[in-house]
């Protein structure tokens, strides 16, 4: 069965979609099948990886601003695959996909579809909701007013990372009016490659870190792509702690053209000593900075957060997670069993639920053992791919 997945971001770039298709990519050819991944090439590194069989095909836009690419060439690659798996937004490239399962449609209605062309399957995986600020978020309403419904009539199935999310999104009433088409398939976890394990030596040294830190993890992008992780918060929340806790850390991994701003507002606040921007980590280094911590906090504002992988690498090394009570992210979430909730935006909240852990540091050290086994029953990436793959052969 020869697969290929469209994404609009791909490793080295660091955000949740792409490394989404990139886990999903290497477990499926584990698996034994022929997977392709199509993503624009924005001159910003390309992957290297030693899986042989995993083939990435980079496609020069025509158009690019930020994550947003016009790569009309992928039409040409389609009638080569049996399953199309399409990451869901890619503005630039869904238009296309679905321009192609349209003609496809019309042309098999009128029996005009060429016997030696494969008829292909249409899998969207819908990752979020496009929300943005200003103008863009007026762009965006009027990109899914013109898409969505055209998506949800062609595509095959529409895969989400949970029902939580989607009846909370723009699916609502998609899913309400096509239950059928709807599956949910949550994201994973290498739990191979992120496990509990002793602090790095040489990272402590590093970050000049001392025995009595405490540590806050915080992962994500600081570009303007990923305005909605909250980081601001998180650091505002920080200025308050850290009156009353001198020895409190907060390590920010992730790089983008937002950094500046965030140095600025923590010179501001006056935390400057107290925050370390490590910057971009590679993959093989991301599993020691999330075992430095004691937890790990993503205060997301808004619904562009639908899931949140970086739960679910802190809880695979075993650590205690915070997040916003938003849909899709809090269902990683059981209240006093491996995390803390608070609401969206609220700094005051965020404080308390830092607070609590700091000061119940073994009543942490549990959340953080039971996260570990969460993942191992419910969220490793073998586990996940073993229900798409089912999805693939029941299509």
């Amino acid at each position: 069965m020869r697969i290929c997945h469209f994404v609009s971001t791909f490793p080295p770039y660091q955000g949740g979609m792409g490394n989404t298709c990139y886990y999903q990519a290497q477990k499926l050819i584990d698996l034994g099948y022929e997977i392709t991944v199509f993503a624009p090439d924005y001159k910003k590194g390309r992957l290297k990886t030693e899986n042989q069989k995993l083939k990435v095909v980079y496609l020069k836009p025509l158009l690019k601003y930020g994550n947003t690419a016009f790569v009309p060439q992928i039409v040409k690659y389609l009638k080569k695959f049996e399953i199309v798996h399409l990451h869901w937004p890619f503005i630039g490239g869904a238009e296309m996909v679905l321009f192609w399962f349209w003609l496809q449609k019309i042309l098999c209605r009128f029996n005009l579809f060429q016997k030696n062309l494969r008829k292909s399957v249409l899998i969207v995986q819908y990752q979020m909701d496009l929300v943005g600020r200003g103008i863009l978020r007026l762009i965006f309403d009027t990109y899914q007013l013109l898409f969505l419904p055209l998506m949800v009539k062609i595509v095959n199935k529409i895969i989400v990372s949970s029902f939580d999310y989607t009846q909370n999104s723009r699916l609502k009433k998609y899913l309400q009016k096509y239950p059928d088409k709807f599956v949910e398939i949550p994201l994973g976890v290498d739990i191979e490659k992120f496990y509990p394990r002793e602090k790095n030596q040489d990272l402590i040294k590093k970050y000049n870190l001392k025995p009595e830190d405490k540590i806050i993890l915080f992962v994500g992008g600081l570009d303007k792509a990923h305005y909605f992780k909250g980081l601001d918060k998180l650091l505002q929340a920080v200025a308050v702690l850290r009156l009353k806790i001198s020895d409190l850390r907060l390590l920010i991994i992730g790089e983008g053209d937002l950094r500046p701003s965030y140095e600025k507002l923590a010179q501001d606040l006056g935390i400057g000593v107290n925050v370390i921007f490590a910057g971009r980590v590679s993959d093989n280094d991301l599993s020691d900075h999330y075992n430095l911590a004691d937890f790990v906090v993503l205060p997301s504002i808004d619904k562009s957060e639908a899931f949140g992988l970086v739960l679910l690498e802190a809880m695979a090394c075993a650590k205690p997670i915070i997040t916003s009570n938003l849909p899709g992210p809090r269902i990683l979430v059981r209240e006093n069993v491996n995390g803390l909730l608070v609401k969206a935006g609220d700094v005051n909240d965020l404080v308390l639920k830092i607070k609590f852990l700091l000061e119940n540091k073994n009543l942490a050290k549990e959340r953080g053992i039971n996260g570990r086994k969460l993942v191992e029953e419910k969220y490793s990436w073998s586990v996940i791919c073993q229900k798409l793959e089912r999805l693939y052969q029941n299509l």
